[in-house]
């Protein structure tokens, strides 16, 4: 059995568009103070992104010790700053705001538990350059997506309308939308969860 410690929808459509039969589980972590306390040690962004990965997937992985675990998790970092998903329009809007005109790096984590051990751990960075776009043009992408642009890190979601806010990006697609589905299809290959 595969589980997916996330209530993510973007990762959940992601796994069923590879193919995969899975059931989602909520981690029981708490990611704020995990962040938190990683911030206040000294700790990078690609680490407080493995750690939570890994604490996900770990979280449930020990409830559900037979099944194939898999956490994963995302940060935004901008001139050392680091962003999370916004909590209103308001908030989505000062973000856009702060991001626009600047390159910033997604980093994006995942690890795989299975039978009460950390089987694979992996994470993987996209930058992404917004372009300098008008007031009156962020002000028309707020209104036309609604409340999912609360959904992600970064108040964008590339596979949308989301698109139109960048001048240029480096990175893989899937990375940017928070899993990293061909290594992890591999290590989920090597691991006996899926047919070689």
């Amino acid at each position: 059995m595969i589980v997916l410690s996330s209530t993510s929808p973007t990762r959940r459509q992601l796994l069923r568009q590879a193919g995969l039969t899975f059931k989602t589980a909520r981690p029981p972590v708490d990611e704020a103070k995990i962040k938190s306390t990683l911030r206040e040690a000294g700790a990078t962004a690609r680490h407080v992104a493995e750690s939570l990965a890994e604490g996900k997937a770990a979280s449930v992985g020990e409830i559900l010790p037979a099944a194939y675990v898999i956490g994963a998790d995302q940060m935004l970092e901008c001139d050392g700053a680091w962003f999370d998903k916004p909590t209103d329009h308001a908030a989505a809007r000062a973000q856009l705001l702060s991001l626009r005109g600047k390159t910033h790096r997604l980093i994006t984590a995942a690890a795989l538990y299975t039978e009460g051990k950390l089987a694979w751990r992996y994470s993987e960075t996209a930058e992404l350059t917004m372009r300098d776009f008008s007031n009156a043009f962020l002000d028309h992408y707020l209104d036309q997506t609604g409340e999912t642009v609360l959904r992600s890190v970064g108040g964008y979601q590339l596979e949308g309308s989301g698109a139109q806010l960048f001048s240029t990006i480096t990175g893989d697609y899937f990375t940017i939308l928070g899993l990293p589905v061909i290594p992890l299809l591999n290590a989920l290959r090597q691991a006996g969860a899926l047919p070689e």
